[in-house]
């Protein structure tokens, strides 16, 4: 029954957002909880956003300064030898190039965060695509 509801949740997301019927935000927060108060938890509803708030805490931290510290790093120059690297070995082809981008981003994303994965190589291979 709470599989059913859940994917009910993510279709009613879904369905909100492309009509354009509620913004992603909203839809985000009131979503679930009109599911819960649906579900019969509403009297709950308070601990479960204390419950996932506390949990949530310390990755968003952690991710913010991993965002910070990655946006340093690239002005730095830190990872400017191994996009000359990859922008040598591309040249002008198209499927180097997509290559390139591919194998960038393996090397990025080792250290497992996604949002400076997507920082990285997109500053780096945005004028490539230009």
């Amino acid at each position: 029954m709470l599989t059913i509801l859940g994917f009910t949740m993510i279709a009613t997301f879904l369905v909100l957002i492309m009509l354009k019927k509620m913004s992603p935000i909203a839809a985000l927060v009131l979503i679930p909880a009109l599911f819960c108060v649906f579900v019969g938890k509403g009297a709950k509803l308070g601990d479960y956003v204390i419950d996932g708030v506390t949990s949530l805490a310390p990755t968003a931290a952690m991710l913010m300064f991993a965002i910070v510290y990655f946006g340093v790093m690239i002005d730095v120059g830190l990872f400017d030898p191994i996009v000359r690297g990859i922008l040598k070995f591309c040249k002008a082809d198209p499927l180097r190039i997509v290559v390139g981008t591919a194998v960038l981003a393996a090397i990025v994303s080792l250290d497992g965060d996604g949002s400076t994965t997507f920082m990285i190589t997109v500053s780096a291979m945005y004028p490539l695509y230009k």
